[in-house]
């Protein structure tokens, strides 16, 4: 998310690592989607004592799922709400359910090896270039680099392979549609209609059952919305803001 925050330029952004990813930590509680959204919202609860103001809600991916069911879940405390890629099908019967099918079988596998053949498959570079191409859909040369080395970078930065394979095995199970009714919230919906993940179909299903919601889809661009239009996404989510928020 690093491309859309650099683009905000009219307000503060944190982007802060997942439990069990990055330079946090997992969770006591484990990797449940409840343990997720019990960490996010009293994150949410601590930037808003410090900043005076409680921060708006912004999730890719599975980021979608858990900030929705967030939202879903303290209604009354969430004003607004913005989802990226948002996961809309499950994710065993959509499209990609082989390529589901295999890369829960990939960390299943990751998991059950002995330590360190486990945590070297989890994060074989071959298998995280693959993944990188598989999502990517830009032709230029220097953003499919970038996105590459991103991947490279970051996407084998996990914990340990526990709580990996119990975050998949969440990501997997949960939908955002699973809450689209109690979503009264204004709400910014960015979609790419190439995006094998979360095809755009349901999400224009999912868009037309929310009561108050602004809808960008951005053609020719799949999940990676987030590398590949940041600006646009940015930009959208900016005058969501301004006109839902700022006034």
């Amino acid at each position: 998310m690093e491309l859309i925050a650099g683009s905000i330029t009219d307000r503060e952004v944190i982007v802060p690592d997942l439990p069990g990813f990055g330079l946090t930590g997992p969770l006591n509680s484990g990797s449940s989607l409840s343990a997720f959204v019990d960490y996010l919202t009293a994150l949410r609860t601590e930037v808003g004592r410090q900043r005076g103001v409680k921060p708006i809600l912004v999730g890719h991916s599975f980021g979608s799922i858990l900030v929705s069911h967030l939202a879903a879940s303290y209604k009354d405390d969430v004003d607004e709400l913005v989802l990226i890629n948002p996961i809309t099908s499950p994710a065993l019967e959509g499209p990609a359910r082989f390529l589901t099918a295999v890369t829960r079988a990939y960390y299943a596998l990751g998991a059950r090896l002995p330590e360190q053949a486990g945590r070297s498959l989890l994060s074989s570079p071959a298998i995280v270039r693959a993944m990188s191409v598989a999502m990517a859909t830009t032709r230029d040369p220097g953003l499919r680099r970038y996105i590459h080395d991103q991947h490279a970078r970051h996407f084998s930065s996990f914990a340990d392979r526990r709580s990996l394979s119990e975050a998949f095995a969440t990501s997997v199970a949960h939908t955002v549609t699973e809450v689209a009714d109690h979503l009264f919230m204004p709400t910014l919906v960015i979609a790419g209609d190439r995006d094998a993940i979360a095809p755009i179909e349901p999400t224009r299903a999912f868009v037309a059952e929310l009561s108050d919601v602004d809808f960008v889809e951005l053609g020719g661009v799949g999940h990676l919305v987030h590398y590949e239009r940041s600006v646009e996404a940015a930009s959208a989510i900016m005058d969501f803001c301004h006109r839902r928020i700022d006034g």
